[in-house]
This record gives structure tokens, C-alpha cells and sequence, in this order.
């Protein structure tokens, strides 16, 4: 079973804490607290769920990635490679799709 970096994240998050402070208006914290009331949870909860998920979006949808110079020759030599046939996806891609029956 493969977990994403929330469900990572979350687990920790059990193990050990620490506090994280957020000033809010009125109006903003009045809206958390419905949404959480909604969500079936507290507003600490709520918080921390949206927050993580909204890291973990920012994290993987990160556009530059950064290889050390080091590294460049080694990361040339694995994209210059010849692509690897995979069998299941092979087939996969020669069946028409489900909604075009």
C-alpha cells in the first residue's frame, strides 16, 4: 500500500506536535468554523487537513527541479536512454477506450 505525503505527514503528526499560530479576522475564523462544522470535525483539525493538502498540492506541482552539476552527467545518460517496453501499458494503449465503444 503506497501512501501519499499527507497520509505520511499525518501519521508523524500523531507521534509528535507542536503548536502553530494563525491570526485571523472574525469573519475568517467564523468561516472555518463553519466549513470545519460541515467537514464533521474541529477547526484544528480542519486546519490542519486543508493545510497539509494545500502543501502537498504546492509541493508536487513544483514546475523547476534543480540537479546538481554533479549529477548532470548521470541524469544525461538516463534521459538520452532508449524508453522501456512495458508490456501492460503496450497493450493498454492499442484497446480503443472504455467511452469510445
Amino acid at each position: 500500500m503506497s501512501l501519499s505525503y499527507t497520509q505520511l505527514m499525518l501519521g508523524i503528526a500523531r507521534m509528535s506536535s507542536s503548536v502553530l499560530s494563525v491570526r485571523l479576522s472574525d469573519e475568517e475564523r467564523q468561516l472555518l468554523e463553519a466549513a470545519s462544522s460541515q467537514a464533521r470535525t474541529n477547526v484544528s483539525d480542519f486546519v490542519r487537513r486543508k493545510a497539509l493538502e494545500a502543501a502537498e498540492v504546492d509541493v508536487m506541482d513544483r514546475r523547476i527541479v534543480s540537479i546538481p552539476a554533479k549529477d548532470w552527467e548521470r541524469f544525461e545518460a538516463w534521459a538520452a536512454k532508449p524508453a522501456r517496453v512495458i508490456a501492460g501499458l503496450k497493450e493498454l494503449s492499442a484497446r480503443p477506450p472504455k467511452w469510445r465503444k
